[in-house]
């Protein structure tokens, strides 16, 4: 059962979103103190709860980088993982509260309210490096490296969510914008969180869908569409696909409805932390209460051919 109330878990979200956004600011390769400090305060907040950390090194440009993880053993397949991620550095001249401070804070409360709620599958949580320009869709890009690696150790993957801006949220008509045909589709006010996938995690998608469904009232859209839509591929996520793992998107629809979208203006101050906590509290209560279902583990994909 979660024990943490909204408005507590709301304060929590919004200090973690003002250090990485406000006292650290900007962090990326090109400034590596601020990437390392960021790293730090992620490891920082884990191990004060008493997890254990682990970390996946390698270096860009000199740069020592890090993903870095948590886990929480399964009660019942523990051989068979969720993974949950988000990526804490930022595009060039941001200080990435939404993007993605917001999706950090998240990650960092949902691995201490998950210790309480026994999930049946094993959850690893990790904050990956080096989503942004210009490492995204290359070599160096975090979330490629740690899928790779789970696929040569041959991890059994169920499902892999990537927690993407999640704090921006508006009730006036006309704030949401979409892709080309699917604002006919789907509702006009950007008060809702967005679960996308590609086409071939459909399955795996709706299966979280309803675990959110069953575990909280917070308005979603779902949508399962080909990775080649505007939008559906720019996360971490596709670093899964791209190894045959099920994989999708928790989104606010980034710069489909925030207009601070990788500029300077992405504050802490633009965000709804009441918001922000109720789908983190819906995604913690989630990923625990997951059942039978999604696709067989032992039975994964063979990498997507596209390049990345």
């Amino acid at each position: 059962m979660l024990t943490a109330h909204v408005p507590d878990l709301a304060a929590a979200l919004e200090r973690h979103v003002k250090v990485l956004a406000d006292d650290i600011g900007e962090r990326n390769v090109f400034r590596p103190d601020a990437l390392h400090a960021a790293a730090d305060y992620i490891v920082q907040q884990w191990t004060r709860s008493g997890r254990a950390v682990t970390h996946q090194d390698y270096q860009v440009r000199g740069v020592p980088c890090a993903n870095i993880e948590v886990a929480l053993e399964g009660c019942v397949r523990s051989d068979e993982i969720i993974v949950l991620g988000a990526h804490y550095d930022t595009v060039r001249n941001s200080p990435g509260a939404d993007d993605n401070a917001s999706g950090v804070a998240a990650l960092l409360e949902i691995a201490g309210m998950l210790q309480s709620l026994s999930p049946r599958y094993t959850v690893r949580c990790v904050a990956f490096v080096n989503e942004e320009a210009p490492f995204f869709f290359r070599g160096d890009m975090g979330s490629l490296r740690y899928a790779r690696a789970a696929r040569l150790r041959g991890d059994r993957i169920r499902l892999m969510l990537s927690l993407e801006m999640l704090g921006y949220y508006r009730d006036e008509p006309g704030t949401q914008r979409y892709p080309p045909l699917l604002r006919y589709f789907y509702p006009a006010c950007g008060n809702f969180i967005g679960f996308v996938s590609n086409l071939r995690s459909a399955r795996q998608l709706r299966w979280f869908v309803d675990a959110f469904q069953a575990s909280s009232d917070f308005p979603l859209e779902a949508a399962a569409l080909p990775w080649w839509v505007p939008g559906v591929a720019l996360s971490d996520h596709s670093s899964f696909w791209l190894h045959g793992y099920p994989a999708a998107m928790v989104t606010d629809t980034a710069y489909l409805r925030n207009p601070h979208y990788h500029t300077a203006h992405d504050v802490p101050a633009t965000l709804d932390y009441g918001r922000m906590a109720a789908v983190t509290r819906g995604l913690a209560a989630s990923v625990a209460s997951l059942g039978p279902g999604g696709a067989n583990p032992g039975k994964t994909r063979a990498p997507e051919k596209r390049r990345l």
